[in-house]
């Protein structure tokens, strides 16, 4: 199974972001993880310039700013190679 990071401190924005990406992995039918990362050693890692942070497959595709799930589909879409 590939895997969603949402990465953030566990704000409100964090959750909504969290919450938009299962609809989207939902929706799509893609077989993704969806997984909160609040560590913040853990969230450096990753490099993401801002929070929250969307990360597919250990891949930045967004930071600071809440995806919506509609703007998260086309994400997943690429990263799984167009395969839903």
């Amino acid at each position: 199974m590939r895997t969603i990071h949402i990465l953030g401190t566990g704000c409100g924005k964090c959750q909504t972001l969290f919450d938009n990406a299962r609809k989207a992995v939902e929706v799509t039918g893609a077989d993704y993880e969806v997984v909160k990362v609040t560590d913040i050693v853990e969230m450096l890692s990753f490099h993401a310039i801002g929070l929250p942070a969307l990360a597919i497959d250990g891949q930045v595709k967004s930071s600071g700013r809440v995806l919506s799930a509609e703007e998260i589909k086309p994400l997943l879409l690429q990263a799984s190679g167009g395969l839903s």
